[in-house]
């Protein structure tokens, strides 16, 4: 069973993080709600508080196959200073496991140098931080071993992008049946 990891800070974009549990835990995959603040609960950038399934500093990535970083203000700024899940992205950036982004939050994919030389996208006010990417307009852009999404309007197709990563195409076909989700 494949195992992800999604990081909440205070300020996260609940529909962009929340998207992504539901959907692949509906997939059943393990989707661990990972709290960076050191508190079980970490509350949103529209003020929804959710209960997290573990601390960052009690879980164990050995067999975590993705890192997932939600966007949302002051989320994303949040995350990015917390230097243990910055040092966690680097360990599996450099391994070529999966690291997926949404929103402001490829930002710091961007910052980390991570997108040179590939295709991301970002929500169009962080695009100028995607730091010699190609930047793209598609809803959900899956580069190599790196995932990026525009934002909450594209939490499912960015939901989905991760699941064909770990599943395959059969199943988001399956998944996009059960969703009654239309592509427009």
């Amino acid at each position: 069973m494949s195992r992800a990891a999604i990081f909440f800070a205070t300020g996260f974009e609940e529909i962009e993080a929340l998207t992504v549990v539901d959907i692949l835990r509906r997939a059943g995959i393990e989707a661990d709600m990972v709290s960076v603040t050191g508190e079980r609960e970490v509350t949103g950038s529209h003020k929804i508080t959710v209960k997290m399934d573990k601390l960052f500093e009690e879980t164990d990535f050995g067999g975590t196959d993705i890192l997932i970083l939600p966007g949302g203000m002051p989320g994303t700024t949040n995350l990015e200073a917390y230097r243990p899940l910055m040092d966690k992205v680097d360990e599996f950036y450099e391994q070529g496991r999966y690291i997926a982004a949404i929103c402001a939050a490829p930002s710091i994919f961007g910052h980390k140098g991570i997108l040179k030389g590939r295709r991301a996208c970002s929500n169009p006010g962080f695009e100028s931080h995607l730091e010699g990417a190609e930047v793209c307009r598609e809803k959900a852009v899956t580069d190599g071993h790196v995932i990026t999404s525009r934002g909450m309007g594209t939490a499912i197709p960015f939901a989905l992008a991760i699941l064909e990563q770990l599943t395959g195409k059969e199943a988001v076909e399956q998944m996009k049946e059960k969703l009654v989700y239309m592509e427009a």
